[in-house]
């Protein structure tokens, strides 16, 4: 039981959680990161179990540096998604699946994304997501609000406002609001020449 919030904008990706860590009608934690940054130009934030998505985002970092030190280059966002949806699938497939549900945002060379991986190894690419607990009242601000031309930070107020309205009604959303701002200038300085 969570927020999360996606957001792509005119000047990179804007992720947003709140910090409840529910266990039923219990809360476990009031302090949950639930946003993790990869590297300076991705980050995943996390909906559903805790241990199945940090499990997740190890193994997905590391085989992400792997392939990105085999190959001589950085992965893009959709690469990146592309390899965390197979692992979560993979899971799947063999009985033990990752009951999770991740927003994986970054910028590139190619420009800024949100994409949606569940655990069914599923990919969306949106303008901008939510997902957990709170989402559905979440939607409704991301909907009045967003607009193609979003900066950061109107984008960051935006995702704010999305979780907060959710925090409000949903009982596995509170305890605060965490933000993270990818610019896209930390795509081309990635760029190995």
């Amino acid at each position: 039981m969570t927020t999360i919030i996606g957001i792509k904008t005119t000047e990179g990706v804007v992720l947003a959680s709140d910090k409840r860590a529910s266990k039923g009608f219990f809360i476990g934690s009031k302090i949950v990161q639930k946003i993790s940054k990869i590297d300076d130009t991705l980050a995943i934030a996390i909906a559903g179990q805790l241990s199945d998505a940090e499990h997740l985002i190890k193994v997905t970092a590391a085989e992400r540096r792997l392939i990105e030190l085999r190959r001589g280059f950085p992965l893009s966002v959709k690469e990146s998604s592309r390899l965390i949806a197979n692992i979560a699938y993979s899971g799947l497939k063999n009985y033990q699946p990752y009951y999770v549900e991740l927003l994986v945002a970054g910028v590139d060379t190619s420009g800024s994304h949100v994409n949606v991986a569940d655990m069914s190894g599923a990919i969306t690419n949106e303008d901008f997501a939510a997902s957990g607990s709170g989402a559905p009242i979440a939607y409704g601000v991301l909907e009045s609000l967003y607009h193609l031309d979003i900066t950061n930070d109107e984008a960051k107020e935006i995702a704010k406002k999305a979780v907060a309205a959710a925090m409000e009604r949903d009982p596995g959303s509170g305890n605060g609001i965490d933000v993270l701002v990818i610019p896209k200038l930390v795509a081309a300085e990635r760029v190995v020449l």
